[in-house]
C-alpha cells in the first residue's frame, strides 16, 4: 500500500500544482502573450536562436534539467528517513522549483533572450554581471566534477554501457538531420531514432561488444595509471569529455537538442516501465524509517537535506537552461509553462521515483543498506529500476544495464550544455581582456581541462555536498533576478521573492556547513597530498561563492528597495 499511496500522493500534487497554482500565476500574473515575437524568431541565426515545436522542445528542456541529482538525491537524502527526502520533493516543486523554471524562461523572453549576466546587468547593478559569472563559472565546474565523477569513473568503466550511450548519441544526430534538413514527420523521427537506441542498449549487454571494451579498459583487473586512476576510469573520462566538446561546440540543432530529445524517450519509457513494474509488484517498505536522526554523516537535516535533493525539488541549473538556452528557442510566450513548468514537474515524478527505488525496490531499510546505501546510489537506482523492470518481464541483467546507460544518459547529456554555458560565461567575463578566450573552442577546452582536473583529484561524495549547495543558491538568486524583473514590469513578485529568501538562508548554511567541514576537519586529517588538494579546493571554492553571493545579495537586496525609496521621496 506505501508504493501505491506515495504515487497517488506525488500524482495530486503535480497535478494541483501545475494544474491550479502554476497556470494561475501564469495567468492571471504574468500574462504571456501568444501573438509577441519571441526572441527565437527575432534572431534566428540556426545556432543559439532556432524557434522550435513546443512538443520538441519539452523533450529538450525535460532532458537539459534533469541529470544525476534528481535520481541519487533522494536516494542519498532518505538517511534521515523517508518522510522528510518526500515532502521536500513535493513542496519544493510545488511552490518553488516550477516557478524558477518558468520564471527564468519567460523572464529571457520578455527580454530578448538575455542571459543570467546580462539579466543581473540591467536588473541589479553593473558589477552584478561580472560577480554573477564568477559564481556561475565555479558552480559550473562543481556540476562537471560531480557528475564528471559519476560518468567517467563509475558508469562508462562498465564495459556494458559505453557502446549503448554512442548509439544513443549517434540516434540524436540522425534525429536532428531528419527533422531540421530532411524535414521529416516527428512521429516518424522519434520512432526510427528511439527504436535504433534500444537496439544499440541491447546490443551493449552482449558478451561480444562488451568483451571489446572489457579488453580496450584492461579489465578484469584495470591497471592503476595514476592518481589512484585506473585505465578504465582514464579512458572512461576521455570519452565523456569528447561528447562534452562535441555538444559545447556544434550548433545546437544539429547535436545537443536532438541527443536530449532521444534522450528524454529513453529515459522516460524507462520510468514508465518502472512505474508499471511497480504496481503490478507494490513492494512493501518494510522497516524503513520515516525518520531516523537529525544529523548524519552527511550533517544536520537542515540545510543539508535540501541541498542533497537538489533537482527534484528545485535546481539552480534549471534557470541557466531556461534563460540562456531554451527562451532562445522558444516559439510563442505561451509555450513557456508547458515547457518549463511542465518539464520540472515531471522531474518532480522522477524523483518521486528514485525515491522509491531506495525505499521500496529493496524492501526497506536493511535492504537498501546492503545494496549500497547513500555511498552507492548510483547502483541503488539501477539496481531498484531493473527490480520493478523484472515484474513486467525485462531479464534482470538487462535491467540493470539499461540502468546504468539511464543514468549516464541524464549526465553526460547535461554536462554538453554545462560546458556550452561556461564557455559563454568566460567569454562574457574575460572575453575583452582575453580575445582568445572568444573562440568557441578554446573556452570549451578550458573547461574541459579543469574539468578532468576534478575528476582526476577530488572523490565524487566529497565534491557532491558543494555541489548541491552551489546549485541550490543559484537557484535562490535565480528567484531574486525573477522578482526584480517582476517588480520592474509592474506584476506582483512575492511568488518568487519569498521562495528566494528560503533559498538563500538555507543554501549559505549550507556552504558554510561544507567549507568548514572541508577545511576543519577534512583537511587536517587528510593522509595524502590528493586528499589535502581536494578538501582545500572544496573549501575554498564554497568560501569564494559565499563571498560572491554576499555582494549580489546585497546588490539585490537595494534594487528591490530602490522603488519604494522612489515612491516615499515623491510622497
Amino acid at each position: 500500500m506505501f508504493t501505491l499511496a506515495v504515487i497517488i500522493i506525488a500524482a495530486l500534487a503535480i497535478a494541483i500544482g501545475y494544474g491550479w497554482y502554476a497556470k494561475n500565476i501564469d495567468r492571471n500574473i504574468v500574462q504571456p502573450d501568444p501573438k509577441k515575437t519571441t526572441p527565437a524568431k527575432m534572431y534566428m541565426d540556426g545556432v543559439d536562436f532556432m524557434p522550435a515545436s513546443r512538443n520538441v522542445l519539452f523533450g529538450y528542456q525535460f532532458k537539459s534539467i534533469a541529470a544525476l541529482a534528481p535520481l541519487t538525491g533522494p536516494i542519498i537524502a532518505v538517511q534521515w528517513g523517508w518522510l522528510p527526502a518526500l515532502l521536500w520533493i513535493l513542496l519544493g516543486v510545488f511552490f518553488i522549483g516550477w516557478a524558477q523554471d518558468y520564471g527564468a524562461m519567460i523572464m529571457s523572453v520578455r527580454r530578448e533572450g538575455d542571459t543570467m549576466g546580462a539579466l543581473s546587468y540591467k536588473l541589479i547593478s553593473p558589477r552584478a554581471r561580472n560577480i554573477l559569472l564568477i559564481f556561475i563559472y565555479f558552480y559550473l565546474l562543481l556540476i562537471m566534477g560531480a557528475f564528471g565523477n559519476a560518468v567517467g569513473k563509475v558508469l562508462m568503466i562498465n564495459p556494458k554501457v559505453p557502446f549503448g550511450m554512442i548509439a544513443v548519441v549517434l540516434m540524436g544526430v540522425l534525429a536532428g538531420q531528419m527533422t531540421y534538413k530532411w524535414k521529416q514527420d516527428i512521429i516518424l523521427t522519434t520512432v526510427v531514432t528511439v527504436v535504433l537506441s534500444f537496439v544499440g542498449i541491447w546490443l551493449s549487454t552482449q558478451p561480444f561488444m562488451s568483451n571489446i571494451f572489457s579488453a580496450i579498459y584492461g579489465l578484469p583487473e584495470s591497471p592503476t595509471i595514476f592518481l589512484g586512476n585506473t585505465q578504465a576510469q582514464v579512458i572512461g573520462t576521455l570519452l565523456m569529455v569528447l561528447f562534452c566538446y562535441l555538444g559545447a561546440v556544434l550548433p545546437i540543432w544539429s547535436f545537443a537538442q536532438p541527443v536530449n530529445y532521444v534522450s528524454f524517450w529513453i529515459v522516460t519509457l524507462g520510468m514508465v516501465g518502472g512505474v508499471i513494474g511497480m504496481i503490478v509488484w507494490r513492494p512493501s517498505i518494510g522497516d524503513f524509517p520515516a525518520f531516523t536522526q537529525f544529523t548524519t554523516a552527511s550533517g544536520p537535516l537542515w540545510p543539508m537535506l535540501f541541498v542533497t535533493i537538489a533537482c527534484g525539488a528545485i535546481s539552480g541549473w534549471h534557470s541557466l537552461v531556461s534563460s540562456s538556452g531554451t527562451s532562445r528557442q522558444l516559439e510563442k510566450e505561451t509555450d513557456a509553462l508547458p515547457v518549463g513548468g511542465g518539464a520540472m514537474f515531471m522531474e518532480a515524478a522522477f524523483a518521486v521515483i528514485a525515491f522509491l527505488c531506495a525505499t521500496v525496490a529493496f524492501q526497506g531499510w536493511q535492504g537498501y543498506q546492503d545494496a549500497g546505501g547513500a555511498g552507492a546510489a548510483l547502483a541503488v537506482f539501477a539496481g531498484g529500476l531493473a527490480n520493478f523492470l523484472d515484474h513486467i518481464g525485462v531479464p534482470h541483467d538487462f535491467g540493470v544495464a539499461y540502468g546504468s546507460v539511464f543514468l549516464t544518459i541524464m549526465a553526460i547529456t547535461i554536462m554538453q550544455l554545462v560546458v556550452r554555458f561556461m564557455r559563454v560565461a568566460s567569454t562574457e567575463l574575460v572575453g575583452d581582456a582575453v580575445p582568445v578566450m572568444k573562440n568557441i573552442h578554446v573556452g570549451s577546452i578550458v573547461a574541459l581541462l579543469l574539468t578532468v582536473l576534478f575528476v582526476w583529484i577530488i572523490p565524487w561524495l566529497t565534491i557532491w555536498a558543494a555541489f548541491g549547495a552551489s546549485n541550490q543558491l543559484m537557484a535562490g538568486l535565480a528567484l531574486m533576478l525573477i522578482s526584480l524583473w517582476a517588480m520592474s514590469e509592474g506584476r506582483k513578485h512575492t511568488w518568487a521573492l519569498y521562495p528566494s529568501i528560503f533559498m538563500i538562508v538555507t543554501t549559505i548554511a549550507a556552504l558554510l556547513y561544507t567549507a568548514y567541514v572541508n577545511l576543519f576537519k577534512k583537511l587536517p586529517a587528510a593522509a595524502t597530498v590528493q586528499a589535502s588538494i581536494a578538501s582545500a579546493l572544496i573549501g575554498i571554492i564554497c568560501l569564494v561563492l559565499i563571498v560572491a553571493a554576499a555582494f549580489l545579495i546585497a546588490d539585490g537586496w537595494r534594487a528591490l528597495r530602490k522603488p519604494r525609496a522612489e515612491e516615499a521621496a515623491k510622497a
